[in-house]
């Protein structure tokens, strides 16, 4: 790994005897504790992460925060707001590390598969003086006219598990083409992070790889990497977290945009200061 690698797709759960999950969770994850994670790190040479607030805690991101101030400035965080949050509240989440809101409408208990414009909107134009992205954990392939639809959109948007598309999907399919759409105006960001998520296959995922050139060929300045630690709801195999690292050499064999990708991409999203 090139220096001041970031890890942008992780979440911290637990430990479980001392808070609470969501009543409406769709899973209950084991223990994975920051400590835990920080090893992963070390290991893989990654000095930077973002934690994703898991839908597990619904808006309630007290762990989040809790990781965050141990974690200290290499960390950065997303989390889940009310829409009713008040501005001083949104203020001290950013004080804290958190640099995006995310918008979660398919891994939920109520199916999701739709969400409410006219709020997201009106919570991107609050959180724009921060200098806040909105993350949204949705199937682009389901949405074949949202390049549209965020055409004008007040803040960044960012897409997580490469478009997190159904298994088997390709290229040409028209929620993706948007996507491609939107990275190559500039207006969205994609993190490479998941693939077992929309794979059919087991590693190395080959059925990915197309989707992973098809993104980084659009707009390497607008993709970002994560593991996705600690891989919550895998069905399959658990990955190994250097197996999916050493994926990168397919997903982007250029030395440069590589770097971009791992480097220098989050430190402008996230506002990592060198």
């Amino acid at each position: 790994m090139p220096d001041l690698v970031c890890d942008c797709h992780a979440h911290i759960c637990g430990p479980g005897s001392v808070f609470s999950y969501s009543p409406d969770r769709i899973y209950t994850p084991p223990d994975a504790l920051l400590s835990d994670y920080q090893t992963m790190l070390r290991v893989l040479g990654v000095k930077r992460a973002v934690l994703v607030q898991p839908s597990v805690y619904g808006s309630d991101n007290t762990v989040l925060l809790n990781a965050l101030k141990e974690a200290g400035s290499e960390f950065r965080g997303v989390a889940v707001v009310d829409p009713a949050i008040s501005d001083n509240d949104l203020e001290r989440l950013s004080t804290a590390g958190v640099r995006g809101v995310r918008i979660n409408i398919v891994d939920v208990k109520s199916g999701g598969a739709a969400f409410d414009f006219q709020s997201l909107r009106l919570l991107a134009e609050r959180i724009r003086p921060l200098g806040w992205h909105m993350e949204f954990l949705l199937h682009v392939d389901t949405f074949p006219d949202f390049a549209i639809t965020f055409e004008n959109f007040p803040v960044d948007i960012v897409f997580g598990h490469l478009g997190y598309t159904a298994p088997g999907t390709t290229p040409d399919n028209g929620g993706f083409q948007d996507l491609l759409k939107l990275l190559r105006n500039g207006r969205a960001w994609v993190k490479l992070t998941g693939p077992y998520r929309i794979s059919r296959e087991q590693l190395p995922y080959a059925d990915v790889v197309t989707l992973a050139h098809a993104l980084v060929d659009a707009n390497p300045d607008r993709i970002v990497w994560g593991t996705d630690w600690p891989h919550v709801m895998v069905r399959g195999a658990m990955p190994n977290d250097g197996d999916l690292c050493d994926l990168l050499s397919a997903w982007v064999p250029d030395e440069t945009a590589r770097e971009k990708i791992l480097c220098l991409n989050p430190a402008t999203l996230y506002g990592f200061v060198d």
